[in-house]
């Protein structure tokens, strides 16, 4: 009975050890495909600001077409957004059933909003637009940092990524509460983006906040990026929502989302921010920057950089001629007040006097173009606008340095090893060791940081010797079943209570009998869809694979080793995944322990084309490609048409012919336009966008 109950165990305990190795390889595919793509989004940008940056505009049509193309919504006048989102003069219709909203918004407001979200109703949009709006005056009163006290309520609950999944959030309430006068709430960025209900989770948080505004805290983080947003499927989603007002509404929460919060810390003691710090990490200067001049973090720094810099110039008197002939001079101090002309005589009053206005005049002018504070925005001081008037004195940063501020606390990522280092897998940000946590934390007096940014297993991880938490609230975040989400309670003792679920509706449909299996289940379908998604990574790249397969073939035998197999798919894909681990599951067992590479090729292009039924080089190249292009095209279409109008092709043609250095007249572009406008009716569609690419792609 002894040796039988220890076969049994040893039985049970490498049975256990396998699911584990199984949850973890199927793990690292989700998350390394995540970071794969996060990382050509970032490359993507990169160009088309590489672009603009050697761009030379013919006229000025082309400039301001240009500079839209990545600013939309960036400068954007009081009295032009006012205009341009004119929620007074939509009606709403008698036919409409769903919630209606007025202002102040009271408690009632928000559960009649929950209950009708729950029947799957949808706001109207007159009611969207006006809650955008008074959201984005709440803002702009903000700090960038909000400072928060358990003194005055019991508890303070923390909640990571949503990633536009309701049912997380209705969890999360039921579970402990709505928001209240005893119930306070942080809210840790990434609410909207991959899940199909975004607006909702923004209209619900949204309400909460000008509800309880001291109650319910949001901080910004690296989803909450119009550039970002384009990719991952938020601005497609709303404009399909509404076809009718999904423009303004779109363009409305843009400017929201720049004047989110960047941080919350409570009680002087625990640091919230979305991605972590890095070694440069300042939080006095993320006190005092402008946060709303950043719509975008990953876009075009250089070129913002460099116009700063010629304005600077200008301010002190250089003309841009001046500058140019400087050569590599450091840039003027920007200290340097402009010159006022000689005092007149104090003889005459009257030009003394008005030589006095005109000097207080370009005093003022040049101290609100020194921090950047625009003539839009000169109506109404925020508090960001205050901060940085009120310290001219103090330290004076460019904008390249408060651009990476808010790129470090965004997109970075905590590692075991010590020291700061560029996040190359994500592509923005940077990875920082414990030694970077210590520093920070004792530099500000802080107990630990909490950061949220990364999906984990069980919705939330420690690490950096319990320094660093993250906290991750989108369950089932890759496939059902994949992970769990959570949120952590903070008390007076900051002692963090963390609750843990799953929004699964599968799981509570299950009977006792299926339950006793379900983690193995689950495991399984879970698993199959990450190996699903790696064989479409390893379809996509088939041209590349085959040429490092044959640099292994020099004798031409269409054979290669498993080991070299594995060496070789890793230096295409640079997933950094274990592939002798995963072989068995991708490749069939061989006696010899050789694999016919070019078989296995033909493979997977079978069960790719089982499910679409095209060329298999054309769908190799849609798959490699797809989320790229998709991306241009709402890029290019920069009204949120959904289609690429002739001028907006045509300018961005002018964009890319200038970079290839191709010669192309007017009349050239246009007809380009026209053969690429399959159905002729003025404009180009999606499909028309990628049928191009597929000609082009059989022609050579």
């Amino acid at each position: 009975a002894f040796k039988a109950a220890v076969l049994i165990q040893q039985w049970y305990r490498r049975y256990v050890a396998r699911l584990e190795m199984r949850r973890r390889c199927t793990w690292r595919i989700f998350q390394s495909i995540e970071y794969a793509c996060e990382q050509d989004q970032i490359k993507l940008h990169n160009f088309f600001s590489y672009l603009m940056d050697h761009f030379t505009p013919s006229s000025s049509k082309e400039r301001d077409f240009i500079s839209r193309m990545f600013i939309s919504g960036e400068s954007v006048k009081e009295a032009e957004l006012e205009k341009y989102c004119d929620y007074e003069s939509m009606e709403v219709p008698d036919s409409y059933t769903g919630p209606h909203l007025s202002f102040p918004l009271l408690p009632d407001h928000a559960t009649a909003l929950l209950e009708a979200f729950k029947q799957k109703q949808q706001l109207h949009a007159r009611y969207v637009l006006n809650l955008l709006h008074e959201t984005r005056k709440h803002l702009k009163q903000l700090p960038n940092i909000s400072h928060v006290s358990t003194c005055y309520s019991e508890e303070i609950t923390v909640c990571g990524d949503l990633h536009g999944q309701l049912d997380d959030l209705f969890l999360i309430f039921y579970k402990n509460g709505l928001p209240s006068p005893s119930k306070s709430y942080v809210f840790n960025g990434d609410f909207v983006d991959r899940g199909k209900q975004s607006l909702e989770i923004l209209i619900v948080l949204f309400t909460f906040l000008l509800i309880y505004p001291k109650e319910v805290h949001l901080n910004r983080g690296n989803h909450e990026d119009h550039m970002v947003n384009l990719r991952y499927g938020f601005c497609a989603g709303l404009i399909a929502m509404s076809r009718v007002h999904g423009k303004k509404i779109l363009k409305m929460i843009q400017n929201v989302f720049c004047w989110l919060p960047l941080a919350t810390l409570i009680d002087q003691k625990v640091l919230i921010i979305h991605g972590g710090i890095s070694d440069t990490t300042d939080l006095d200067m993320l006190e005092k920057i402008q946060r709303n001049k950043f719509v975008s973090v990953l876009r075009g720094k250089k070129r913002k950089e460099s116009n700063r810099n010629v304005e600077i110039q200008e301010l002190n008197g250089e003309s841009k001629v001046e500058a140019d002939t400087a050569g590599n001079e450091a840039a003027p101090s920007l200290s340097l007040q402009p010159r006022p002309a000689q005092a007149p005589s104090m003889a005459n009053r009257l030009e003394f006097s008005r030589w006095i206005r005109q000097t207080v005049q370009e005093q003022i002018e040049w101290c609100r173009r020194l921090v950047d504070i625009s003539e839009s925005e000169s109506e109404e001081l925020t508090y960001s606008s205050v901060v940085s008037l009120t310290d001219l004195d103090g330290p004076c940063w460019t904008r390249q340095q408060e651009w990476k501020q808010i790129l470090d606390i965004l997109w970075s990522d905590p590692i075991p090893q010590e020291g700061c280092r560029v996040n190359t897998v994500r592509g923005g940000g940077c990875y920082f060791g414990p030694d970077v946590t210590g520093k920070i934390l004792e530099k500000y007096n802080l107990q630990f940081l909490i950061r949220s940014h990364e999906c984990k297993q069980e919705g939330y991880e420690f690490c950096h010797n319990r320094k660093v938490l993250t906290i991750f609230s989108a369950s089932n975040y890759y496939e059902i079943g994949s992970n769990r989400g959570a949120y952590v309670k903070l008390g007076p003792d900051l002692v963090p209570h963390f609750v843990q679920y799953q929004a699964n509706k599968t799981a509570h449909t299950l009977t006792m009998t299926q339950r006793q299996g379900f983690p193995v289940a689950l495991i399984s379908r879970v698993e199959e869809s990450a190996f699903r998604a790696l064989r479409e990574k390893l379809f996509a790249h088939t041209s590349a694979l085959i040429s490092a397969f044959k640099a292994y073939d020099k004798d031409n035998t269409g054979r290669i080793t498993l080991s070299n197999w594995a060496t070789a798919v890793e230096s295409v894909l640079h997933l950094g995944l274990p592939w002798r681990m995963l072989r068995p599951q991708l490749v069939r067992s061989t006696a010899d322990g050789m694999l016919e590479y070019k078989s296995w090729l033909d493979d997977l292009a079978m069960e790719q084309r089982s499910q679409e039924h095209i060329q298999s080089s054309l769908l190799e190249v849609i798959y490699r490609n797809r989320s790229n292009l998709e991306t241009i095209f709402r890029i290019i279409d920069r009204d949120h048409s959904g289609l690429i109008s002739f001028e907006e092709f045509h300018q961005t043609w002018k964009l890319f012919s200038s970079h290839m250095n191709i010669e192309l007249t007017d009349d050239g572009i246009n007809d380009l336009a026209r053969s690429i406008d399959f159905n002729k009716d003025g404009n180009i569609d999606f499909n028309e966008f990628l049928e191009a690419f597929r000609l082009v792609k059989q022609s050579q």
